[in-house]
């Protein structure tokens, strides 16, 4: 008598089983052939950190090897033991924090980690500054940055006589008094849809193409106990953008800028006739706090 064995080929989690039927012919077993193997794309994880950039250099690759993107790339290379490639919402200088940072990065495919165990494993390989606050998997059309809607950034600023050494860093000291009604019409000015051209800072890769255009919704003051602190959110922000208008409103409150010429750099023509912003914010007090996507779960 035949007897007909099933087996079972080896399951990794996402992966369909593939079957096969092996028959007893005396004391050997002939496999039938599986059926083909089915293949899948890899696994899009996306992240979401947070660190100090104190001690970094920013977000970008660099040659000093200590940027968020060269740290994470390190850690999830060491993590899938292969080469990992990992993509940001956008860049932020050297010293500028964020709250909710997002990256993604593609998982090899034979990796069979759920996407929360991500976050251990990265963490236990990330510098202290540096933390990965979640992981989830996301549709493979998906991007850190090409599916973002808009970006929420704030700024802290100290406006006590000594600023205190555990906010080093992490806060703009400005002990001398600001106009808070001064500095309110001018973050009012920059809401809704203006050419920014006079607020971007350049990267050298700037055509006669290039759109300096955003949107503006928010621009906000809330009073803290040591200070201020301003919030910018917008569809998208140019380079150093939130550090020129930062730096900005603040001459228009001490006094420094009129707010009809802190207006009069806004919506220029090509040829920036009232000049470009001259006074960029230090990176010390900002933050990217959020970005904004559609839903981006897989289902």
């Amino acid at each position: 008598m035949r007897i007909l064995l099933p087996i079972r080929f080896a399951e990794q989690n996402r992966y369909p089983v593939a079957r096969g039927r092996a028959t007893s012919q005396g004391n050997q077993i002939i496999p039938c052939s599986p059926s083909p193997k089915r293949h899948f794309l890899p696994v899009r994880i996306k992240l979401t950190l947070a660190y100090d950039g104190r001690t970094l250099d920013g977000w970008q690759s660099q040659p000093s090897g200590n940027t968020v993107q060269d740290h994470l790339e390190k850690a999830a290379s060491e993590t899938a033991k292969e080469p990992v490639r990992v993509h940001g919402s956008g860049r932020t200088d050297a010293g500028v924090h964020a709250l909710a940072q997002v990256a993604h990065f593609d998982a090899p495919e034979r990796l069979t980690m759920n996407p929360f165990n991500w976050v251990p494993a990265l963490n236990t390989k990330l510098p202290a500054s540096i933390r990965v606050l979640s992981a989830e998997e996301v549709a493979h059309d998906f991007h850190a940055r090409f599916s973002a809607k808009g970006k929420t950034y704030c700024y802290n600023i100290c406006t006590e006589p000594v600023l205190s050494p555990f906010k080093a860093g992490l806060a703009w000291h400005l002990p001398r008094q600001l106009d808070p009604y001064l500095l309110e019409d001018a973050l009012k000015a920059t809401l809704g849809r203006h050419c920014f051209k006079a607020f971007a800072a350049k990267r050298g890769n700037e055509t006669e193409a290039t759109d300096y255009h955003r949107t503006l919704t928010c621009a906000s003051l809330e009073s803290q106990d040591d200070g201020w602190r301003l919030t910018w959110t917008g569809d998208g922000f140019l380079y150093k953008m939130v550090r020129l208008l930062t730096g900005s409103v603040i001459e228009v409150a001490q006094g420094r800028r009129r707010i009809e010429e802190f207006t009069q750099l806004l919506d220029q023509s090509a040829e920036l006739p009232h000049g470009r912003a001259p006074y960029c914010a230090p990176a010390d007090g900002l933050y990217l706090q959020a970005v904004a996507y559609a839903s981006s779960l897989k289902s």
